[in-house]
C-alpha cells in the first residue's frame, strides 16, 4: 500500500485529496493558504485535517526511509530472505520495524557475540533442541583455556547468553509480550527513602498504582516530574502474582521450551530472559510510551487554551489607557491611540505609602479628557483590584467619560518589556512603561499583542515544562499561525511579530515590509507589496489574501478574496451591471447572487462561495464580539468567598481535570470535571474554553490553603454563559496566579503545577 493511500485511509478521506495536498505542499504551498484557497484541490480540507495530514506524511516517509536501510543492510549481511522481506514491508510503524531488525542490527561485542567467537554456539543449539541432554557433561566437552572457557560453568554461561540474545530478539513474542504488559499491566510509584518531608506535594503518590494504560496525562507526567526530581521511585509490573510467569510461560512457548520436560538450566535461561533482559526493556518503552502520550494530550490542551486566548474578543480601535498596578513603586500609566501608538505615560501612587488618591484621579481624568480615552485597561497583578477600584472611583466622579474599564492578563508582558523588540519600538521608554503599552494593546486586540510574547510564556498549559519543548514549540506555532491568517493582518499597521506569522512569510520578509512602508509611506494597493525586497512571486501567492489594506485604491483590497480571484468579482460586477463600490458590502445584492453562475474552469464552487461571502462582509472578523465580565461588588479577596455564592467569571485556564475561573478574588477557583456539567464530562473543552464568561457558585472555601472550589451545576439556565454588558468590576482575559506552598496531595499537585508560571 502507498503513502498516500495509508493516509487516506487513516484520515478517512479520498485518495485524490491527499495526492493534491502531497503536490501542493511539494510546491512549497502553506497549510493556511492550502485551506483557504486551494479547496477545489482538496476537497475543503480544514486547516487542523491538513496538519494532520503533514504529520503523518513526514512520519511515514521517515517509516520508508528507515525500512529501506533495515533492508540494504540486512542484505549486506546475505541474510534477507523473500519471507523476512515480506514482513518488513508490511511493517507499519517504527517499533515493528526495529522489532524486526534487532536479530540483524550491528551492535558493540555482546556476551552473547564472545561465547558465539569462542565455539558455544553448536552447545546452546543443541541444549535448547535436545531435552535430554545433560548441560554439564555437553558442556565439559567445549572446555577451552585458550578461548576462556576455563570450566563447564563458564561454557554454559557463554551458551545461556547466546540462548537469551536469541530470546530477546524474536519480533512477534516482543510485540505479545509489549502489548501484555500494555493491557494489563499498573504504573506504581513508591516515595523515596527519606525524602517524605521534602517531596510533600507527591505525597499522593507515595504508595500509588493505576493501570498504565488508564492514567490519565497529568497524573502521569506528576509521577514522571517526581522520579525526575528524586522524589519517587517508579516502576511497571503486573497487578496480580501470574502476570510474570504468563509472560515467562509465553517466551517458553516460543521456542518451544516445556517446564515440565526442560532441564532446570534451560528453564533458568527463559526465566533470565524475562528477569534480567525483557522485563527491563520494556518497562523503559512503555513509560515512554505512557509519557509519549501524557505529553501528546498536555500539548493538546495548550494549545486549544492558547487558540481560545489568542481568538479572544478585541476591544478594538480605541483609544485605551493601560495600567500596570503597583504599590511602593506606583501605578505606571500609558494611553495608546486608537493604532497602539503610545500618545502620552506617567507613574500615579494611589496606593500605600503614599496614598495619592484624589490626585492620581485627578491626572488619570486630565489624560482621558485629553486624549479622548474610551476604554481602560488594568493588569491583573498586585494591587490590580486596588487599581480597579481606583477606576471605579473616577468612573463615578466623571460619568461623562463614558470609559469601559476591563481587568486583562499581565502574562508575558515582563518579557515583552525586556525584550529586543520591545526596545527597538520604545528605546527611551523605561522597560516598566513597555508593559503597560503592552497590557493597554493587548485589550485593543489580543491577537496582535500576544504574538509578540513567545506562547509558552502566556502560562495556559499543562505541565508545560514536563514536554517534549521542541514539539510543544512546534505545535504552538502552528496554532498561532492558523490563528493569524484566519484573522489576517493589516499590512499598513502590523508589527514583525505579526507579519511573520501570515502564510508565506518569514521573519526577514516581514522586517523587509515593515522597513519599506517606514521608508515610503503606506500602501495603497496589493500589487505594491511586490516592491518589497526578497517578496517573490511565491511568496507573494501565499501570503497576499491574508495581508489587508485598509482604505485603499481597491475595496478588494481589504477582504480576503486573493487577487488571483478577483476576475471572477469583475464577472459578477459586468453581470450586474454595477460597480465595485455598489456590489461590496450589500448584503441584500450579493444574498441574491447564485454562486455556480460564476464558477469557472479555474475557479470552482468553493472559492466563487467564499467570495461572495466575502463580498457581504468583506475582511470579517472571525473572533467574537467583545464583551466583559463583571465582578461582585464586596467580593474582592478569598475570605470574602462564601458556599453556595453564586457569581460571575471568565474562564482563566481548562486542563484536563477541570477549569479555573477568574472570580476576581486573585485566587481562581477550579471547576472540577464532575462539576462542569448535568451530565458526563469526558473533556471539559467539550463545556468550556479560555476567556469564557461562566456563573459558578462557591462549594468550598479553604483559607489556609487558598483553594478554591467551584461548580456550573446549577440548572440549564444558570449554565449559560451570560452575555453582559460593560460594567463596573469588569474583567476580560484570564489571569495568572503563582502557586501557593500550601499545596498539598493530587489536587494541589496538580492545582500547583497548572498554575506555575511559564
Amino acid at each position: 500500500m502507498s503513502i498516500q493511500q495509508s493516509i487516506a485511509d487513516e484520515l478517512g478521506i479520498a485518495l485524490q485529496q491527499v495526492q493534491a495536498v502531497v503536490d501542493l505542499f511539494a510546491e512549497k504551498a502553506t497549510v493556511p493558504f492550502i485551506a483557504r484557497y486551494r479547496k477545489e484541490a482538496t476537497g475543503g480540507l480544514s486547516d487542523t485535517q491538513l496538519r494532520q495530514l503533514d504529520e503523518r506524511l513526514t512520519y511515514l516517509n521517515e517509516l520508508e526511509a528507515r525500512r529501506e536501510t533495515v533492508l540494504e543492510t540486512i542484505a549486506k549481511q546475505d541474510k534477507l530472505t523473500p519471507e523476512l522481506k515480506q514482513v518488513i514491508l508490511a511493517a507499519d510503524n517504527k517499533s515493528r520495524l526495529e522489532d524486526l531488525y534487532l536479530p540483524y542490527k550491528p551492535k558493540r561485542r555482546t556476551k552473547a557475540q564472545i561465547a558465539i567467537e569462542a565455539g558455544l554456539e553448536p552447545l546452546a543449539e543443541s541444549l535448547l533442541a535436545d531435552v535430554t541432554i545433560d548441560p554439564e557433561k555437553e558442556a565439559a566437552n567445549y572446555i577451552d583455556p585458550d578461548k576462556n572457557i576455563e570450566n563447564v560453568k563458564a561454557a554454559l554461561d557463554g551458551a545461556r547468553q547466546i540462548l537469551m540474545e536469541r530470546f530477546v530478539e524474536n519480533a512477534d513474542l516482543l510485540n505479545w509480550l509489549r502489548e501484555n504488559l500494555w493491557e494489563q499491566g499498573v504504573l506504581k510509584s513508591l516515595v523515596v527513602e527519606d525524602k517524605t518531608t521534602e517531596g510533600a506535594k507527591f505525597s499522593d503518590y507515595f504508595d500509588y498504582q493505576e493501570a498504565v494504560k488508564k492514567v490519565p496525562s497529568h497524573r502521569a507526567l506528576a509521577v514522571l516530574r517526581g522520579q525526575k526530581e528524586g522524589f519517587l521511585r517508579v516502576s511497571l509490573g503486573f497487578p496480580d502474582e501470574d502476570g510474570e510467569p504468563r509472560c515467562i510461560s509465553k517466551i517458553a512457548h516460543a521456542f518451544s521450551v516445556n517446564q515440565q520436560s526442560a532441564s532446570p538450566w534451560l528453564w533458568q535461561t527463559v526465566e533470565w530472559t524475562w528477569k534480567i533482559k525483557l522485563k527491563i526493556k520494556l518497562e523503559v518503552e512503555l513509560i515512554s510510551r505512557l509519557r509519549g502520550s501524557a505529553e501528546e494530550e498536555a500539548i493538546n490542551v495548550f494549545k486549544d487554551n492558547l487558540k481560545n486566548l489568542l481568538m479572544a474578543a478585541p476591544g478594538g480601535r480605541r483609544v485605551t489607557m493601560g495600567l500596570d498596578p503597583g504599590l511602593r513603586t506606583g501605578v505606571k500609566v500609558v494611553v495608546v491611540d486608537d493604532t497602539g501608538k503610545l500618545l502620552d505615560y506617567k507613574v500615579i501612587y494611589p496606593h500605600v505609602p503614599k496614598n495619592k488618591w484624589d490626585g492620581s484621579l485627578e491626572d488619570l481624568a486630565t489624560l482621558c479628557k485629553k486624549y479622548k480615552v474610551t476604554l481602560v485597561s488594568i493588569g491583573n497583578g498586585t494591587a490590580s483590584r486596588e487599581t480597579d477600584r481606583l477606576v471605579g472611583d473616577l468612573m463615578k466622579r466623571h460619568k461623562d467619560l463614558a470609559l469601559t474599564k476591563v481587568v486583562v492578563s499581565e502574562a508575558g508582558a515582563s518579557i515583552y518589556s525586556a525584550s529586543e523588540l520591545a526596545a527597538n519600538e520604545f528605546p527611551d521608554l523605561d522597560v516598566s512603561y513597555r508593559g503597560s503599552v503592552s497590557i493597554a494593546r493587548r485589550l485593543q486586540d489580543p491577537l496582535a499583542e500576544l504574538v509578540k510574547i513567545d506562547p509558552k510564556s502566556i502560562g495556559v498549559g499543562q505541565y508545560q515544562h514536563d514536554v517534549n519543548q521542541v514539539k510543544l514549540s512546534r505545535s504552538l506555532d502552528a496554532v498561532l499561525e492558523d490563528c493569524v491568517n484566519s484573522v489576517g493582518a493589516d499590512v499598513n499597521t502590523a508589527s514583525v511579530p505579526l507579519l511573520k506569522s501570515i502564510a508565506g512569510l518569514n521573519e526577514t520578509v516581514a522586517q523587509n515590509i515593515v522597513a519599506y512602508r517606514e521608508q515610503h509611506g503606506r500602501f495603497n494597493d496589493r500589487k505594491a507589496i511586490k516592491k518589497v525586497p526578497r517578496l517573490g512571486d511565491k511568496i507573494y501567492e501565499q501570503a497576499i489574501g491574508f495581508l489587508r489594506i485598509i482604505g485603499g485604491d481597491n475595496p478588494l483590497d481589504a477582504s480576503a478574496v486573493h487577487p488571483e480571484a478577483y476576475p471572477v468579482v469583475q464577472s459578477i460586477i459586468a453581470k450586474n451591471d454595477c460597480t465595485i463600490g455598489n456590489i461590496i458590502g450589500n448584503d441584500s445584492l450579493v444574498g441574491g447572487l447564485h454562486a455556480r453562475e460564476f464558477v469557472t474552469d479555474q475557479f470552482g464552487l468553493p472559492t466563487v462561495q467564499d467570495i461572495l461571502s466575502e463580498l457581504k462582509k468583506p475582511g470579517r472578523d472571525p473572533r467574537p464580539e467583545f464583551v466583559v465580565a463583571k465582578f461582585k461588588e464586596g467580593v474582592e479577596k478569598i475570605s470574602d468567598l462564601k458556599p453556595d455564592m453564586v457569581l460571575e467569571g471568565v474562564v482563566s485556564n481548562v486542563t484536563n481535570f477541570g477549569a479555573f475561573v477568574d472570580i476576581g478574588v486573585h485566587q481562581d477557583g477550579l471547576v472540577h470535571i464532575s462539576q462542569l456539567a448535568n451530565r458526563f464530562v469526558s473533556d471539559p473543552h467539550e463545556v468550556v474554553k479560555v476567556g469564557q464568561i461562566v456563573t459558578v457558585k462557591v462549594l468550598e472555601v479553604s483559607l489556609e490553603r487558598k483553594r478554591v472550589q467551584l461548580t456550573m451545576k446549577m440548572g440549564e439556565k444558570a449554565q449559560e454563559a451570560r452575555v453582559p454588558q460593560a460594567k463596573e468590576k469588569s474583567y476580560h482575559k484570564p489571569k495568572k496566579q503563582k502557586p501557593t506552598p500550601e499545596l498539598k496531595g493530587a489536587f494541589g499537585e496538580a492545582l500547583s503545577n497548572a498554575l506555575k508560571k511559564p
